[in-house]
């Protein structure tokens, strides 16, 4: 049933808790000159979204912008191509070009994963600075910045063939990347629950290898067609000012009533609590993760050129990487929501793992082909898999806990690179770092498999704990069709099968059954 929206004076609440607010009618309007009220949901203690009749104009019954059936749409499109921008080009162009710049130039093996390096130590300071808070100016004005930065310096990786400025360069655009994708998670995502459409992360999302998949076709064509290595950097970046005008006008200044609203543990500040032994695991496999995925996504197109048996492949070899990667988030929240996201996280790495050894060992172009395909459709995915679960196993802040884990994360892409041209430069080929990389994400599959059978006695998570608290971070995380399914079920009186859910997903501790 639609809910209905209630009048009340200003100053004034409802039997439900909602404060008020004053609407001004259009001039000439009866109801604009005897002072109509409209209340606002302000629920202290969690995020919830505004209902639709609460969000329509009272004169004239259509919606505020932004309006309840596009807005949400709107502001999704806006986060994906933000993340085209800033990650699928802005991030990982690099690895398209890289082949050009290693003949143009040229450019050791060595030197190409110093470069990747520098972009990704780039990324890890940009997440955690970005994170932190306190920073001037309005999150909007970082959001396009940082969006501007990254143009900027994808242009100037153009102008230049001294490494010294392409490290500082891959630097800054690592830093801008980073706080493109922090920003955009509180312009979208929070946005996004707030208006009940948290299932739209997905498409937010999928920026990233719709991004890759862009940037593998612009590189294929240009590339094709006798552009350098410099031209390619210049079309990268002029691409990404491109999108950068339409993110504009598709991620607005956010109105105030769909801020976020703090909850008393925000406002009064959360005490850390101790790490339990699986977060700790989760933070070592995550790093690892990063290790293990990111040489296959550094060296793919090298590795595919050096390959005289693969080199009919390299045009598309990128693309399936982000072909495969644009549904990934859907695809693996929902198997998340099937089996858990434990499992989920388990499995994708060991498909990941799969892909990695693949990658060096493909003898024919459709064998590359899966290889991209199974690295692309888990990196994206496994990154907020972990996320969610450091979340979950999190006992105190959690903002804590996710910046060991972006620091886990990060140091693992930080050395991966490097790691694998020095191994190059020994051995010739990227045949042992990519075993090596491939044993790590088994290594981290097995890591967070390692369950501990007790809870802490000091974790403040009940047994049963608030349905509308934990409805919100389940919206917050993308879990709409787990909210969905929970809902029913308790609507139906089925609180032990809701219980058993929540268990089987990894939100309550106990046994699944």
């Amino acid at each position: 049933m639609t809910p209905r929206l209630v009048f009340v004076p200003a100053g004034q609440c409802d039997a439900t808790g909602q404060s008020s607010r004053r609407v001004r009618g259009r001039p000439g309007d009866v109801n604009a000159r005897r002072h109509i009220y409209a209340c606002r949901f302000r629920d202290r203690t969690s995020r919830v979204p505004l209902s639709k009749a609460s969000q329509r104009n009272p004169l004239s019954g259509s919606p505020h912008p932004p309006s309840a059936k596009t807005a949400p749409l709107r502001l999704a499109l806006g986060g994906a191509f933000a993340l085209a921008a800033a990650m699928g080009i802005g991030r990982f162009v690099y690895t398209p070009i890289l082949p050009f710049m290693a003949e143009g130039i040229p450019l050791s093996a060595a030197n190409a994963g110093l470069i990747a390096s520098a972009n990704f130590l780039g990324y890890l300071v940009g997440a955690l600075a970005g994170s932190l808070g306190g920073l001037p100016g309005s999150q909007r004005s970082w959001f396009l910045s940082a969006l501007l930065a990254s143009a900027v310096t994808t242009i100037a990786m153009g102008l230049t063939d001294h490494l010294a400025v392409f490290l500082l360069l891959r630097f800054f655009g690592g830093v801008a990347s980073a706080f493109v994708l922090v920003f955009a998670s509180a312009l979208v995502l929070e946005q996004l629950a707030m208006t009940g459409r948290a299932g739209l992360s997905a498409l937010h999302f999928a920026g990233v290898g719709s991004g890759i998949a862009l940037s593998a076709i612009l590189v294929a064509v240009l590339g094709g067609n006798g552009f350098s290595w410099q031209e390619l950097w210049f079309a990268s970046g002029l691409t990404t000012l491109g999108l950068l005008i339409a993110i504009t006008w598709l991620v607005p200044r956010p109105r105030k009533e769909f801020g976020s609203i703090e909850t008393p543990d925000t406002q009064s500040g959360r005490k850390s609590g101790r790490y339990s032994g699986d977060l700790l695991r989760l933070v070592i496999a995550y790093g690892l993760f990063g290790f293990g995925y990111v040489i296959t996504t550094t060296f793919i197109s090298v590795i595919t050129r050096q390959t005289p048996e693969l080199n009919e492949a390299e045009a598309v070899v990128w693309l399936a990487v982000g072909l495969s990667a644009a549904p990934s988030i859907y695809v693996w929240n929902r198997l998340s929501g099937r089996y858990g996201p434990t499992r989920a996280f388990a499995a994708a790495c060991l498909a990941e793992a799969v892909g990695v050894g693949l990658s060096v060992t493909a003898d024919t172009p459709a064998l590359i082909i899966v290889a991209a395909a199974l690295v692309g459709g888990t990196f994206v995915a496994i990154s907020a898999l972990g996320l969610i679960e450091a979340r979950r196993l999190t006992t105190g802040d959690p903002r804590q806990a996710l910046g060991i884990m972006t620091a886990s994360f990060g140091l693992g892409q930080v050395v991966g690179p490097w790691f694998a041209g020095l191994l190059h430069e020994m051995t010739g080929d990227f045949q042992a770092p990519s075993f090596a990389a491939a044993i790590s994400l088994v290594v981290a599959a097995g890591l967070v498999l390692m369950r501990t059978k007790t809870v802490l006695k000091e974790s403040p998570r009940p047994v049963v704990p608030d349905w509308d608290s934990l409805r919100a971070q389940l919206l917050s995380e993308g879990k709409a069709d787990l909210v969905d399914a929970i809902e029913t079920l308790r609507a139906e009186g089925g609180k032990i099968d809701a219980i058993r859910q929540l268990r089987k997903n990894g939100y309550l501790d106990g046994p699944e059954n």
